[in-house]
């Protein structure tokens, strides 16, 4: 025989307080003192007890979870990321639903997915997306935030000037007289607006500078460590000669260390390299990586947020939040002391 569901009632009961506060722990945290709070959720664990989202969403007319979708999680900025959106989330009473896109085509299939679930919003990441999507996007009227950059979003943006870090990162190279010969590499194929953003400022703070503009390579993947080693072949089969190379992530630069160690090429006197992301390798490889710190966690948690104010009416479309960035120099770029001969 199956045993009776639990229900709010039940844990009203047990923790000596009102269904509506049960609700509303859930729901709207921030209106529950802290201990009362934890003496329902501790109830509600001992009874098995899990709300029913759904029937509460239709009870009240409107949604509690919020969706998204992210490219990857294969490395710590997206990691950090979906880490400061959970907890925004949660704070607010909200559920966050992510679903994994590596393709255009995979992302207009969860956005279909996450507006058939009636999610209260979408967080994606970049401006670039199906037509379909777009279309559909528009025609559900519910509010979207797109991330890791805040130009051009169709509804809300949040993220950080990729162009400024760009051009912050070349003048830090470029501290350094004798380097003559940087290169960029950068992501090319669907979803690579915002790695290709990344060109235009790396060209004219080169040619401000007199030095060469045109080191650019154009790869088709930015995971994984080969993807640097084959960068790094391709960029000194073009210029043997090369002082400095900024990559488009932490892993693709971790790759060219590993293929500077092999073929003796001296890190950073040989050769400067840069990565993008700060992942965790960035500090435990050797040398440590200098990096750009996108604030991933805060930018995570201000997507959240703009969601929910949107929907509250306090926001309109059009509004954006630069989350900011930090180049953290350290010993991939840093020259040693000059030798007296």
């Amino acid at each position: 025989m199956t045993p009776p569901k639990t229900t709010m009632t039940d844990v009203a009961a047990a923790a000596g307080v009102s269904p509506m506060t049960v609700s509303n722990t859930y729901k709207y945290p921030e209106r529950v003192q802290e201990q009362t709070r934890a003496r329902v959720l501790e109830c509600a664990a001992e009874l098995g007890y899990v709300p029913n989202i759904a029937a509460g969403n239709l009870a009240a007319g409107e949604s509690r979870v919020i969706g998204g979708t992210i490219p990857s999680m294969r490395n710590s900025s997206f990691y950090k990321y979906v880490l400061g959106m959970q907890n925004c989330a949660n704070a607010h009473g909200y559920k966050l639903v992510l679903m994994l896109a590596d393709t255009i085509e995979q992302e207009r299939s969860a956005i279909e997915a996450l507006i058939g679930l009636r999610v209260a919003g979408l967080v994606l990441v970049g401006t670039e997306h199906a037509p379909e999507a777009m279309t559909l996007l528009k025609r559900s009227g519910i509010p979207v935030v797109e991330s890791w950059t805040p130009a051009g979003a169709m509804d809300l943006g949040v993220g950080f000037d990729t162009a400024a870090a760009t051009r912050t990162l070349v003048r830090l190279l470029l501290k350094d007289e004798r380097r003559q010969r940087i290169a960029l590499i950068v992501h090319e194929g669907t979803g690579s607006r915002r790695f290709l953003e990344r060109v235009p400022a790396f060209r004219a703070e080169l040619a401000a500078a007199g030095r060469k503009d045109d080191l650019v390579h154009f790869a088709q993947e930015t995971d994984g460590f080969g993807a640097g080693r084959r960068a790094l072949d391709a960029l000194l089969q073009r210029e043997p000669e090369l002082d400095a190379v900024i990559c488009p992530t932490d892993i693709v630069a971790a790759g060219i260390l590993f293929e500077c160690s092999r073929r003796g090429l001296a890190v950073p006197d040989q050769l400067a390299v840069a990565g993008w992301g700060d992942y965790e390798l960035a500090q435990e490889v050797t040398p440590q990586l200098t990096t750009v710190h996108p604030n991933a966690s805060e930018m995570g948690a201000a997507a959240i947020d703009l969601l929910i104010r949107r929907g509250q009416g306090t926001i309109p479309a059009g509004y954006s939040i630069d989350t900011g960035f930090e180049i953290l120099e350290r010993a991939s770029t840093r020259e040693r002391a000059h030798r007296s001969p």
